[in-house]
């Protein structure tokens, strides 16, 4: 998971889950980015992610993000934002946004992602 905010919060779900505590947002949400992170887990390219490259976020951080489809068909659908690494065949999810209105100009300028946790030694 990125730092700090995806790390924080994937610990936080589980925690509450684990305690039988999660509110209904809660379960929707965890429940769903557990299945999406299973299915990335598997194959980053699962016909259900809908997995694609969001050249505008590439560039503003320099390396390859991807969006890949935690819901779809509903107002507000959740995208989840990862990369490659840091570690050879790791995968690191860096955000949990909204869909963008891509029918804007820059719609993922406002995009905010998470740090990559840097490699071990």
């Amino acid at each position: 998971m990125g730092e700090p905010e995806m790390l924080h919060l994937w610990n936080d779900l589980q925690q509450k889950a684990e305690a039988k505590t999660l509110d209904s947002e809660e379960r929707e949400l965890f429940d769903k980015w557990s299945k999406a992170v299973e299915l990335l887990s598997v194959n980053p390219r699962h016909p259900g992610l809908e997995s694609h490259e969001i050249d505008d976020l590439s560039k503003k951080y320099g390396f390859k993000v991807w969006q890949s489809y935690l819901e779809n068909r509903k107002a507000g659908a959740r995208r989840m934002f990862w990369t490659y690494g840091p570690e050879k065949g790791a995968i690191t999810i860096l955000g949990l946004e909204k869909h963008p209105n891509t029918s804007q100009k820059k719609a993922y300028k406002r995009v905010s992602l998470d740090r990559l946790p840097k490699k071990s030694k």
